[in-house]
């Protein structure tokens, strides 16, 4: 975004200071004429509106490509940008073509009542009696992909299995999305199963205003008992930023009208939902806390209490890796008894495991469910999961150190000879500085600091940039744009990979004061 007002003062300034002519050391001087040749290759490049163009798009390898002089030459910057874009826009069709969207769920039931709800009378004759019995009793797998057709057209394939007691069964779909305008799109449903016979479906979202929308389902589901229609509608409208209401009414065989408030805001969830329907009927409150750290780590409550008995649910859920969320949730409820459900999200796929542990309502069961899995988390995380993640961290920062290695110590040969020749200019501008009482930078790192107590067995990597820092001053001001500082002249990489952050400490108006900020933070000083 720098004009052309911008890129030739800062030309001016680096010739001023690479200029091979301002240096007698014969290094230095080697050294200078490299330095200065870059700065004009780069101004040569930057002050052609084309070849700037070609370079902001496509970088230093759309400068080296063969054809530009020929067949770019002639077009303007915008027309440049604008080939690029229509570019961009069939590599975007070409990914949506290929990409198929899969999702799928794995739910394996466990019964694993035996071991609180045990009677030792039924197992005194019974062979191998002393150890419970747990055991799966039902099962759930569903899977669906996504094909676009067109920009607009989009194919659904999904089908399930489900199994309970030896008993299941099982159901494919297809169903085909079009979007009729920005303000709403249609789908229409086929179905057939084992169990269930066809089944056609149509589907309609639309957006009423900016702030609501409007979504109706209906369906005929063909069976040996004749036709069941059904029909659902979804009415929902933003109350505030953060607040939503929704109003459901569903008719066919559990005819039910439904009526929600969900507020979700950066750190919390918050809903509240009562249905009157047949056969339930109930009332339904939950919260969940969501903490701002590294994690992701959500603590959740709800309570729901209707004609079908009550039922409290508490849990937690966190970030175990880059694309894997584990959580657990206890739920207690009349008559239901105590349940533990572990559900584990990785990418796209889920993998539930609820465990019922008892029809009753026991102290026992209820701690073991809270404290058993607090307890097999926090080892595995400590003993397994950290581990391999620092493992894994390690293996990445080493192979892109050694893909870097040879460039990163061009850059630091660069960076130093820059250092060496900015030494007469700094005192200059040390001199200047302190004949008015302005800006002096005392000492400056840039790097990998470590200040907390929990990372201080890691090891800090920062380099000096007291000199190239006090040579960006000008007229008793510092300022640094919001860009990776191991591009400054004078700077390089000490780290690959890892984060970074700049330490400065300066003088203004005779008094001492400092900052820090991150690799990409802007930077203003002297702060008011």
């Amino acid at each position: 975004q720098a004009s052309q007002e911008e890129l030739k003062a800062a030309y001016r300034r680096l010739c001023m200071l690479y200029h091979p002519d301002k240096h007698r050391d014969p290094e230095l001087k080697t050294q200078a004429e490299r330095l200065f040749n870059l700065v004009h290759q780069a101004y040569e490049v930057l002050s052609d509106p084309q070849t700037r163009a070609i370079y902001d798009i496509y970088g230093r390898r759309g400068l080296e490509m063969e054809g530009w002089e020929v067949v770019e030459r002639k077009r303007t910057a915008a027309e440049i940008r604008e080939e690029f874009e229509r570019l961009q826009r069939e590599r975007e069709e070409r990914r949506l073509q290929q990409r198929t969207n899969p999702k799928g769920t794995i739910s394996v039931g466990i019964d694993a009542t035996d071991l609180f709800d045990r009677y030792d009378e039924e197992y005194e004759d019974v062979p191998g009696s002393s150890f419970p019995q747990i055991e799966i009793n039902k099962m759930h797998i569903s899977q669906s992909i996504e094909a676009p057709l067109t920009s607009t057209d989009t194919a659904i394939l999904s089908g399930n299995l489900s199994t309970q007691n030896g008993n299941g069964g099982g159901s494919i779909n297809l169903a085909l999305r079009r979007v009729t305008s920005a303000k709403g799109w249609g789908e229409l449903e086929f179905g057939a199963g084992d169990l269930q016979g066809p089944l056609f479906g149509l589907k309609i979202f639309r957006n009423l205003t900016p702030r609501c929308f409007i979504t109706t389902n209906c369906a005929l589901q063909f069976s040996s008992r004749g036709v069941r229609p059904g029909l659902t509608t979804v009415l929902a409208r933003n109350l505030d930023k953060n607040t939503m209401g929704y109003l459901q009414w569903r008719w066919g065989i559990q005819s039910a009208m439904n009526t929600s408030i969900v507020r979700d805001t950066k750190t919390s969830h918050f809903t509240v939902a009562m249905q009157l329907g047949i056969p339930h009927s109930f009332m339904m409150v939950s919260y969940q806390h969501k903490f701002q750290d590294e994690d992701q780590t959500r603590v959740k409550g709800s309570l729901k209490a209707g004609f079908f008995g009550t039922i409290v649910e508490y849990g937690a859920e966190r970030k175990i890796s880059r694309h894997s969320v584990l959580g657990a949730t206890v739920s207690v409820g009349v008559p239901q008894g105590v349940s533990l459900k572990i559900k584990l999200n990785r990418a796209s796929q889920t993998y539930f495991f609820p465990v019922h542990l008892t029809d009753q309502l026991l102290p026992s069961a209820v701690f073991y469910a809270t404290v058993g899995p607090l307890v097999i988390y926090f080892a595995m995380h400590r003993l397994v999961i950290k581990p391999y993640l620092r493992a894994q961290k390690e293996r990445e920062l080493e192979k892109q150190r050694e893909s870097t290695a040879s460039d990163i110590l061009q850059k630091k040969q660069e960076a130093e000879a820059a250092v060496r020749l900015m030494q007469e200019s700094v005192r200059r501008i040390i001199e200047a500085e302190e004949a008015r009482m302005g800006l002096i930078v005392v000492n400056a790192w840039y790097g990998k600091f470590v200040n907390d107590n929990s990372r201080k067995n890691e090891k800090v990597k920062v380099i000096d940039v007291t000199v190239p820092l006090q040579c960006l001053v000008k007229d008793s001001k510092l300022i640094l744009t919001e860009a990776s500082k191991a591009g400054l002249p004078g700077f390089y990489d000490p780290c690959v990979g890892e984060e970074k952050s700049l330490k400065v400490l300066y003088q203004f108006r005779g008094v001492l004061h400092q900052v820090m900020a991150a690799d990409n933070e802007a930077l203003r000083i002297p702060k008011q």
